[in-house]
């Protein structure tokens, strides 16, 4: 345990994270710290009293507390460690990454280091583990956020994927008659993620096996042309002929894990919330999309490692998002936004259903190397523009 001498005679201890002790009181300061972009939509998280549910399905995680002296928590944050693809072909070295994620400080305790001490200390924990890279996602305009990691921590802004929400309403969205749509067995669907993605994308988990096999993974489908062959596993795209089109993609029931609510919003948000329903429910006939009830907690659908090939996957792409939202419909009253993460300068964004209100053009990610002899990839890394796909892990949302 770690002791720091603070302002105003305060002392604060950091420690590890205590279930029996820290439960009640991490799910108080969660209330009271928003979470969200801040020009537009403030979004709440609900646990489900479950602290450590957003990192529990890693490989290896740990949760870290700061105490004031009166044993008051005031300060929390979490990190995960996995094997992932960072370093550009042709070396297709797997690196070890550290995931910072939920970093919380009470209102009335800000300002006083305790965010660096956690961020410290979390590093740490990485360090003795054998990190390669610390890396962490927050709002663009979260300055706070920005200067505590890039300014005094020495992250570097890396990537700027945007984070796509839509709606999903109760009537069914359409899905073209001449695109056929196949659910994919978990084998089949982690050799053709790591023949296509395993290589060639950013952050990709070398536990994918794991991620596809976890109880949250609704499943993993494909979209091709009809009348074109897909084949049995090992077949057509494997280690045969591939459709002349086609699409995959996979869904995370993250609402298993915790809840979202919507707790401010702009008045327009509100208003068209309200207008949309009772025109859908007076004259359905114009079919106008209902924004569900965003203000009474809600769960989501995370749809992630997303790929295409050939002229026409743009539309596929397209497909499989519509599918998704009529299993969300069909399957959870519960679910009522379908989300998913890509690179900011990825084409593939063009073609995923979302509300321009609900989503965030441009997250921020940042890193560091924990190594000094991994200083000179980052260079390469950060300095030269963005040429792969990203793939965004659902344990990490």
């Amino acid at each position: 345990m770690e002791k720091v001498e603070m302002a105003f005679d305060e002392e604060i201890r950091i420690r590890s994270y205590d279930e029996e002790i820290h439960r009640a009181q991490v799910e108080v300061l969660e209330r009271r710290c928003e979470v969200g972009p801040s020009e537009s939509v403030f979004l709440f998280t609900d646990t489900m009293g479950d602290p450590i549910c957003r990192i529990r399905n890693s490989p290896m995680y740990k949760m870290l507390v700061a105490e004031s002296d009166n044993k008051e928590l005031v300060g929390v944050i979490q990190g995960s460690i996995k094997f992932a693809t960072v370093r550009k072909p042709p070396a297709k070295e797997l690196a070890k990454v550290g995931y910072i994620l939920g970093l919380r400080v009470s209102p009335l305790h800000r300002r006083k280091g305790i965010g660096s001490r956690l961020v410290y200390r979390l590093e740490q924990w990485f360090i003795a583990h054998q990190v390669d890279y610390a890396y962490m996602a927050t709002e663009k305009d979260n300055e706070a956020s920005v200067k505590l990691f890039v300014d005094k921590f020495g992250y570097v802004k890396f990537r700027t994927p945007a984070i796509l929400v839509n709606p999903v309403n109760h009537r069914s969205l359409h899905i073209s008659s001449s695109i056929e749509i196949m659910k994919l067995e978990n084998e089949e669907a982690e050799n053709l993620y790591r023949k296509f993605m395993g290589s060639s994308t950013e952050f990709f988990p070398d536990d994918i096996d794991k991620i596809l096999r976890n109880k949250l993974n609704l499943g993993t489908w494909v979209a091709y042309p009809k009348g074109e062959s897909w084949g049995e596993f090992g077949g057509s795209v494997v280690d045969g002929r591939a459709p002349s089109s086609w699409a995959m993609l996979s869904v995370w029931n993250s609402g298993e894990l915790f809840k979202l609510r919507l707790g401010k919003a702009p008045l327009s948000c509100l208003i068209y919330t309200k207008s949309s329903r009772l025109i859908d429910r007076i004259l359905p006939c114009f079919k106008v999309p209902a924004i569900p009830d965003f203000f009474k907690p809600f769960g989501f659908y995370f749809m992630y490692g997303m790929h295409r090939e050939g002229p026409l996957s743009g539309k596929l792409v397209r497909a499989l998002c519509h599918f998704v939202h009529n299993i969300a419909r069909a399957r959870s009253k519960d679910c009522k936004v379908i989300v998913t993460e890509v690179g900011g300068c990825d084409k593939l964004r063009l073609h995923i259903p979302h509300w321009k209100l609900l989503s965030c053009p441009e997250d921020l990610w940042c890193i560091k190397a924990l190594k000094y002899e991994d200083t000179n990839t980052l260079h390469e890394l950060t300095r030269t523009p963005p040429t792969r796909a990203l793939f965004v892990d659902p344990r990490e949302v």
